[in-house]
């Protein structure tokens, strides 16, 4: 099963890439991100209504509140605006495929998490494949101090949302987690998409498939499945992972719009898949849960 979650999560998590690239064409980061989560509290509602959702103490509902704001806030909206600012996809990939290494380095201090030398070569590693597969994309012509802030926003709330919902919720009901996490996402983005943005969007055909991909197939699924992994594993073994959705969304654009790699792109999806398998293989993973 941790292997199919794993597999399910790179999968949607690099479709995602190219989604949310089609979404904005249409809408603002903040007006983009407000429509998806509005979306999907509506898809939500069933699960609310007809299922017994565990939703635990005012305080285990604050911890996920805080780590649905680092995830969804603070890393979609500093990613995405980051992308809006000018950014090349190639640039944005890189420095959000730096979280495994900014998660290494502190899962040691904050959750205990020894690795080996062979696991901390292995995150180097994987991040250098990532750079060669997304070299082509990479233009530091387009990186300004507003969009390049923005990135590091971005990578920073990915990292402390996998920590702290980690330390702080980590038996959380992920259905109470995505109820409470989508809320307050909405509740914090409605107001910046009106008055930064003044919620102008353009609804097509394209904007609407985007969202409705993004919220139930990566915002609730896929996001779910992350929380579930992390649950069950190591945070550096599991946050390695993020090194495959560029990979991903490299074949994707082969098989959808006949993109074709290079031998340097290829080379780097052989080099990311062997840095993650240095970080991730290491006899069973821990669980949190029995």
């Amino acid at each position: 099963m941790r292997a199919a979650l794993a597999w399910y999560f790179v999968a949607v998590w690099g479709a995602g890439y190219i989604a949310t690239k089609i979404g904005l064409q249409d809408a603002a980061p903040f007006t983009f991100l407000t429509l998806r989560f509005a979306f999907g509290m509506i898809c939500l509602l069933p699960v609310v209504l007809l299922t017994k959702i565990s939703w635990g103490t005012p305080t285990a509902l604050a911890h996920l509140a805080v780590a649905g704001l680092l995830m969804h806030v603070v890393q979609l909206g500093g990613s995405h605006y980051a992308q809006y600012l000018g950014m090349s996809a190639g640039v944005a990939a890189l420095i959000l495929s730096t979280q495994p290494l900014f998660t290494a380095a502190l899962a040691g201090r904050i959750l205990r998490e020894r690795l080996l030398p062979r696991q901390w070569l292995g995150v180097v590693v994987g991040l250098t494949g990532v750079a060669m597969v997304v070299w082509h994309k990479v233009d530091v012509r387009e990186v300004t101090p507003a969009n390049l802030a923005a990135s590091l926003i971005a990578v920073t709330g990915v990292t402390a949302a996998t920590l702290y919902q980690k330390v702080f919720s980590p038996r959380a009901d992920l259905r109470a987690a995505t109820v409470v996490q989508f809320a307050v996402s909405l509740i914090v983005l409605a107001p910046l998409a009106v008055t930064i943005e003044h919620f102008d969007f353009r609804f097509s055909n394209r904007l609407f498939l985007s969202i409705g991909f993004l919220v139930i197939f990566a915002s609730i699924l896929g996001v779910m499945a992350l929380w579930w992994l992390l649950r069950h594993g190591e945070a550096t073994r599991v946050t390695s992972m993020m090194y495959l959705p560029p990979v991903f969304a490299v074949v994707l654009e082969l098989a959808l719009f006949g993109v074709v790699p290079g031998g340097l792109m290829l080379a780097g999806i052989a080099v990311t898949c062997a840095g993650v398998a240095m970080t991730v293989w290491r006899g069973p993973w821990k669980s949190f849960t029995s």
